[in-house]
C-alpha cells in the first residue's frame, strides 16, 4: 500500500505505476515506515522488468504488490519525459544501496544482505562496512540456486528475523527477488526488502560498476557490453523492445489527438 507522499507521484509507464519521486523522498518515506513500524517491498524495476511484467504473470504480480516501484535505468527517465510526466531522474539499486547505508546511520539501521554468489553477500558487507564506519550489519545469507524446500525457507526467515534487522537487501535478480519479496511480505519483520539485483556485485567487487561519468551520461549498456556481455545483450533486446512499445504508444496517442 503506498502512502500519500508516494501516491501523488505514481504514473503509468506501459502497464507499470512508476514512483517518479527522488531519493530524498524514498529516504524518508522508508524511515517514516520504521517509525509506524509498516512492512514493505520497493522494487527497483527497469526497461527489461517491464518487458518481463508483460508477460510474466509472477513477475507482475509481485511487481504491483511493491510499495514503491522506482525508476532504475535511463529507459524508464526518457519514457517518462516522452509521456510528460514529472520526474526526478533515475534511482538507481546499487546507489540507493549507498545512499541509504549512509543516511541510515544517523537512526542505526542494521541491514541485513540476502543473495548473490557464494561469498559475495560477506564481502558486500565487509567493503560496505568500510566505506561507511559505524554501520550495523545484522547479517549475510546467500541462499542456494534452487527452489527452496518449505522447512528450509522456514528456517531461513527466523534466521533473518532474529536479527532484528531494517532493511533486508535482496539480489537475486529480477524476476526472482521481485518474486521472492513479495513471497516473503508479511514474514520478515524488517521495515523494507528492497530488490537491488547487480548490486551485490558492483559494491562487493565481484563485477565493474560503470565509472559515474558513464552513468550520467546513461551509457551503462555501453559498459555492461564490454564487461559482461552476455548479460547486456539479453538486457538490451528487453529495453528495445520496451523503447518500441513507449514510441508506438507515444505515436498513437498523438494521432488520436489529431483526430
Amino acid at each position: 500500500m503506498k502512502d500519500k507522499a508516494v501516491r501523488a507521484r505514481c504514473f503509468d509507464i506501459l502497464g507499470v505505476r512508476f514512483d517518479l519521486i527522488s531519493f530524498d523522498v524514498v529516504l524518508e518515506t522508508i524511515e517514516r515506515w520504521r517509525q509506524h513500524y509498516k512492512r514493505h517491498y520497493i522494487a527497483i524495476t527497469n526497461p527489461n522488468s517491464v518487458m518481463m511484467c508483460s508477460h510474466d504473470t509472477k513477475m507482475r504480480k509481485a511487481t504491483e504488490m511493491a510499495s514503491m516501484i522506482l525508476p532504475d535505468g535511463v529507459g524508464i527517465v526518457l519514457a517518462a519525459s516522452l509521456l510528460g510526466y514529472p520526474h526526478h531522474g533515475r534511482v538507481a539499486g546499487p546507489i540507493l544501496m549507498l545512499k541509504l547505508c549512509e543516511w541510515g546511520r544517523q537512526y542505526g539501521y542494521r541491514h541485513y544482505f540476502y543473495g548473490g554468489a557464494e561469498g559475495v553477500a560477506d564481502k558486500l558487507a565487509e567493503r560496505i562496512s568500510e566505506m561507511y564506519p559505524g554501520l550495523e550489519v545484522a547479517g549475510t545469507y546467500c541462499p542456494p540456486f534452487r527452489p527452496l524446500l518449505e522447512e528450509e525457507d522456514n528456517r531461513i526467515v527466523e534466521k533473518i528475523n532474529s536479527t532484528k534487522p531494517d532493511i533486508v537487501w535482496v539480489g537475486l535478480g529480477a524476476p526472482k527477488q521481485e518474486i521472492w519479496m513479495s513471497e516473503h511480505i508479511g514474514r520478515l519483520t524488517a521495515t523494507a526488502m528492497i530488490g537491488v539485483g547487480a548490486a551485490f556485485d558492483y559494491h562487493s567487487g565481484n563485477a565493474r560498476w560503470a565509472p559515474y561519468w558513464i552513468q550520467e551520461h546513461g551509457l551503462e549498456w555501453f559498459h555492461g557490453l564490454i564487461y559482461r556481455p552476455r548479460r547486456a545483450a539479453h538486457k538490451l533486446w528487453g529495453t528495445f523492445l520496451f523503447a518500441v512499445k513507449v514510441s508506438g504508444f507515444c505515436i498513437k496517442r498523438k494521432s488520436n489527438k489529431w483526430l
